[in-house]
């Protein structure tokens, strides 16, 4: 089991990251498009609308190659001594972070392409958990970080 994360990877958690941002602060556009869609009104090319569906699609494909890089690299332990409810909440944020990267660019397609109203919707709610995730995975690296003075958030930022 490794101890420490490669460069490849911290890049594409930090990179993964920014886009998840900007996608965010950036949403007003195609959000916008959407109301104008869901009122039968055409839409004509916009770059901000472009760059929200195309930044979503990387995100997909920069998350699938981060977790292919998991599987065959694998990822270094939790410290031995954090508790197991800690662990628990680790593994559980991780992997529906993971699971809403890869659902939340599909929804977003089939709702931009296929003018799916449900997937559109279900684009809307998985923003919500999204932005608990992240907050809750900040919070539990700083915590480790100033509390638990665990080495977890220095693995996030220094290759080893």
């Amino acid at each position: 089991m490794p101890t420490g994360y490669t460069r490849t990877q911290i890049i594409l958690h930090w990179l993964v990251f920014v886009l998840v941002v900007l996608q965010f602060v950036l949403n007003e556009p195609i959000a916008e498009a959407w109301d104008k869609i869901e009122d039968g009104v055409e839409v004509g090319f916009s770059p901000l609308i472009a760059q929200h569906v195309f930044t979503g699609l990387l995100i997909l494909v920069l998350v699938v190659i981060r977790i292919a890089i998991k599987f065959r690299r694998g990822a270094p332990a939790l410290p031995a001594n954090e508790p197991a409810i800690l662990k628990i909440a680790a593994h559980g944020t991780h992997l529906s972070l993971y699971a809403l990267l890869i659902l939340m660019p599909l929804s977003g397609a089939a709702a931009w392409f296929a003018e799916a109203e449900l997937a559109a919707e279900g684009h809307e709610v998985m923003k919500v958990l999204v932005l608990v995730l992240v907050a809750l995975h900040v919070l539990g690296a700083l915590f480790q970080h100033f509390v638990l003075k665990s080495n977890v958030l220095a693995r996030m930022r220094k290759p080893q």
